[in-house]
């Protein structure tokens, strides 16, 4: 199974047909978004182009294909313009013997950690920039952001694949792997 992970579209239709356009280049199975797909928050500037009307089109023509979870800017109006479930806290998944646990990150997090095992990986968004920090017994990740990077990181995804997980931003450039 091949997952393209992304996070924090804050309602950009520039940066969302971006991301599609990557994850169709993928050929990923999954689309997995970690929240804040529609509105882009108090404390944003707008992103480029922002369109949630346009950005609820594009991603509910891909329902199926669709894995999310809620974001601090996602609410139940959200819900209910969005074919595919959004408002679950976390989803998680096995990668070999490892828990994924994705989530968005305002709740859980490095400094509030959800039920993880020896080795298991916290996945979030939120921070818009993206991470990866071992700890002792887990693993943090981030892919960062789709429309509203910080810290001057890239615009991007992650990728997923037979245990290698990847950061690329929207020219497929790889900005760095992680292998289990």
């Amino acid at each position: 199974m091949k997952y393209f992970i992304a996070s924090d579209i804050h309602g950009s239709l520039y940066y969302c047909e971006k991301m599609l356009e990557s994850y169709k280049k993928e050929n990923a199975d999954r689309l997995v978004l970690l929240g804040d797909i529609l509105y882009h928050g108090p404390r944003n500037d707008l992103p480029r182009d922002y369109a949630p009307k346009k950005v609820i089109e594009l991603l509910n023509s891909m329902k199926n294909e669709i894995l999310a979870v809620r974001g601090n800017c996602d609410t139940e109006v959200d819900q209910m313009v969005l074919s595919f479930p959004i408002l679950a806290d976390y989803a998680i998944i096995s990668e070999g013997k490892r828990m994924v646990y994705f989530t968005h990150g305002h709740n859980f997090n490095e400094n509030n950690l959800p039920p993880l095992g020896d080795g298991d990986i916290l996945l979030h968004g939120h921070t818009h920039v993206p991470v990866c920090r071992e700890h002792e017994n887990y693993v943090y990740m981030n892919p960062g952001s789709v429309s509203i990077p910080k810290e001057e990181s890239h615009h991007g995804y992650m990728i997923l694949e037979n245990d290698v997980f990847t950061w690329k931003d929207f020219k497929g450039n790889i900005i760095r792997e992680y292998k289990l």
